[in-house]
């Protein structure tokens, strides 16, 4: 059994490389599509500092919709099967059960669901039944489909992902799954304005100090592309890199378990400059 302590780096915050096996995703969407290509791209994650990588075959994207179920496990299987052949470590970025426990049966470290598990009502039960880690993540969402729009976080969206990430682990507890198996995620990006997501990065250390790890996920976001923009610079997901590793280094800096990334050469440095910063 992969425990969430296997999946940690001693003396930093892990890191975390994206491989999208869609069609449709927002940065590099196709472009990994075949497995050859997905795994090949894993594998020069990896060769620039890349701890874990998460694989997923589905897009939330703003404007995105979903694929079959069947469509979505058979992209990931051969992309998990082999890296876990090669000794590396995933998770699979997935809001459906099956889709969980099909790449659990291909040796998956970790289930990724952005929905928090609230897409899928079996999604607990099959994360207790692999007793692997698992992200829950914060998203408030009437129908989990793609991350446009804002939802009303009630005016407070700092105190609106706290106590919403308090309910997902009890529903992820009362199902089976160990306290010790779960991180979290803020879910910058979801239905959240640029407003609420900096009013969650600035609240970053107050959600480290909590219970369980915590999980960054800010790689290429509207929010981070919006920098260049106010300077009326080019802003393309890839133009977000920069802001991205900025994010990186800070979030590292106030102690987050891992940051989710698909450049992972800058924002891996950012990782180890702010853990000799730290160390002094």
């Amino acid at each position: 059994m992969t425990t969430v302590a296997d999946l940690t780096v001693p003396g930093r915050t892990s890191v975390m490389g994206i491989v999208n096996v869609t069609e449709d995703s927002f940065s590099d969407g196709g472009k990994w599509l075949a497995a050859d290509d997905a795994i090949a791209h894993a594998h020069e994650l990896v060769r620039l500092g890349a701890d874990i990588i998460d694989v997923g075959a589905e897009s939330t994207r703003p404007g995105a919709t979903r694929v079959p179920a069947e469509v979505e496990a058979r992209r990931i299987r051969p992309v998990i099967r082999a890296l876990h052949a090669d000794g590396i470590r995933t998770s699979v970025d997935t809001m459906r059960a099956s889709t969980a426990l099909a790449a659990a049966e291909e040796g998956v470290d970790m289930i990724n669901d952005v929905s928090g598990g609230l897409a899928d009502p079996d999604m607990y039960r099959v994360m207790a039944h692999t007793r692997l880690p698992v992200c829950l993540m914060h998203w408030r969402a009437d129908a989990f489909v793609n991350a446009s729009g804002a939802a009303d976080h009630g005016g407070d969206v700092v105190k609106d992902v706290r106590e919403v990430l308090a309910e997902l682990v009890e529903k992820a507890t009362a199902a089976g799954v160990d306290p010790g198996q779960i991180t979290l995620d803020p879910g910058l990006g979801f239905a959240k304005t640029p407003e609420d997501n900096w009013a969650l990065l600035h609240a970053l250390p107050e959600f480290v100090a909590g219970e369980f790890p915590v999980l960054v996920g800010a790689s290429r976001k509207r929010f981070l592309m919006k920098i260049r923009a106010d300077r009326g610079l080019e802003h393309s997901p890839i133009d977000a890199d920069p802001a991205t590793a900025a994010v990186t280094a800070l979030a590292a800096h106030a102690g987050a378990w891992c940051v989710r990334v698909h450049e992972v050469a800058v924002s891996r440095d950012a990782v180890d400059v702010a853990r000799r910063w730290t160390n002094g």
